[in-house]
């Protein structure tokens, strides 16, 4: 039968044009994505740290009723249960049909951030100061002149002290110095890479002596003894710390429209927050939904509670056991898919150089699905394949979740690497699908409430079926 290729709608729909993601959004829709944006923007400004984020995360998971897997000698349908791995990293599951395909996404908890140093503390120029080694990709020259608040895991003779030091109202915060315009002509001159130095992001944190004394770093003593009185800490505890220093600013929405977010740690705590969502609030799924919560990956993904090590078999073979399945641990994730959660850059209309334009996400265009990540050539990266790809997007149509699809960056100039490669590893189906941010790895990453909203919905049904 011929097929008449002349009238206007068939040209049109020959076209593919993508559309902004609130453009047909609906009243109640609007609503909803406005009231995520506020519980999304109460989480930021608590998970700060990764175990800050893993605290929060088994919380919620309790009220939900998720019980720790230790507990439990067997399981059966309609269980909760939740694995926390060393405070770091945390894996939950919703059992269904343990003999369906289980549904696995998996997000990051940590973020680029400065770390301290063993031996952090000295004084100089009449300041108290404390060097750092920074976490992560960072571009070093964002860090300075902003305020920053401490997060503290600290061993002392008394036990162990976590603490937070800035991020309320009234508390001190903390910054580091950069030099005056008027004397920073070589300063400028200097590419951006060695504009600040990773030996040069040293913090302030005193100037007032210590009184009546003769000791000599007057300064120095004096923070020391504040530290002291207030969380019994010695010099030598720093060398045993885990001592974070991250931008104090709470997060903040953008635009007269109020329709995109300012926040620290998006990258990649937007994902997080939507995987736990997803893992309260969706249905009973069909097979097992797992949603794997991990550390590391702003460092590769190296270490004990990062996506390379062997929580998710050891987890996996733990439900295995007390759902006593004769499936094997490996023909299991085999033949699961998975989504790895995380985010990509979105164009920015101030550097397009750095992009495809025409193969980019865009803040307002949904969540953005990615094939492949990874450098020029494709290395070091998972590529899902055409036929996954095709499956999650019907899916994501046939439940109205507005969906694009993008690449990190322009072809030769880089790229970023996602925990998909190393779900991959298991044989199972993986692509990465996150929402799209501008400024990643600074201080302030900006994101469209829209966007991490159908990240949520994407996740939420992906759980269910």
């Amino acid at each position: 039968m011929k097929v008449k290729t002349n009238s206007r709608t068939h040209y049109k729909d020959l076209l593919f044009r993508p559309v902004s993601a609130w453009e047909n959004c609906t009243p109640a829709e609007t609503k909803a994505i406005d009231a995520y944006a506020q519980a999304y923007k109460r989480f930021l400004g608590s998970a700060k740290t990764e175990r800050e984020c893993i605290e929060i995360i088994e919380k919620r998971l309790q009220r939900e009723k998720f019980k720790p897997l230790h507990r439990l000698q067997t399981l059966s349908k309609g269980d909760r249960v939740y694995k926390n791995i060393k405070g770091r990293a945390l894996i939950a599951a919703r059992i269904g049909n343990p003999q369906q395909p289980w549904r696995i996404v998996g997000s990051h908890v940590d973020s680029p951030r400065l770390d301290l140093k063993p031996n952090p503390l000295f004084e100089d120029g009449n300041l108290a100061m404390l060097q750092t080694h920074y976490y992560g990709g960072i571009k070093k020259y964002q860090w300075v002149n902003v305020p920053l608040s401490m997060h503290a895991v600290i061993h002392t003779r008394q036990g162990v002290r976590t603490f937070v030091v800035g991020e309320k109202e009234g508390e001190p915060r903390f910054m580091i110095p950069d030099m005056p315009p008027h004397l920073g002509k070589e300063q400028m001159a200097k590419s951006a890479r060695e504009a600040v130095l990773g030996e040069q992001l040293r913090i302030v944190v005193g100037n007032r002596p210590l009184p009546k004394t003769k000791e000599n770093e007057k300064v120095k003593l004096a923070v020391l003894d504040w530290l002291h009185k207030k969380y019994g800490i010695v010099e030598k505890d720093f060398l045993t710390a885990d001592i974070s220093f991250v931008p104090a600013a709470a997060p903040v929405d953008v635009g007269f429209d109020q329709s995109c977010l300012a926040a620290y740690g998006q990258d990649d705590r937007a994902c997080v927050f939507a995987t736990l969502e997803a893992a309260c609030q969706s249905a009973d799924p069909q097979g097992v939904a797992v949603a794997l919560f991990v550390d590391k990956e702003e460092i590769g993904s190296f270490g004990d509670t990062s996506a390379q090590s062997r929580l998710l078999d050891i987890f996996t073979e733990e439900i295995r056991q007390k759902l006593r399945l004769k499936k094997s641990t490996a023909a299991i994730l085999e033949s699961a898919t998975a989504l790895s959660a995380d985010v990509t850059e979105a164009l920015n209309p101030n550097f397009k150089e750095i992009s495809d334009v025409r193969n980019s996400s865009r803040l307002g265009g949904g969540v953005s699905i990615e094939k492949y990540g990874g450098g020029g050539g494709k290395y070091s990266t998972n590529e899902a394949s055409g036929d996954y790809m095709s499956w999650l997007t019907r899916l994501l149509e046939k439940q109205k979740i507005k969906w694009q699809t993008g690449e990190f960056g322009r072809l030769d100039l880089g790229g970023g690497g996602t925990i998909a490669m190393y779900l991959s590893r298991y044989g199972m189906d993986t692509i990465d699908v996150g929402p799209p941010l501008l400024s990643m790895h600074s201080t302030q990453e900006l994101a469209s409430k829209v966007d991490v909203y159908f990240a949520y919905r994407c996740y939420q049904h992906f759980f269910q079926v």
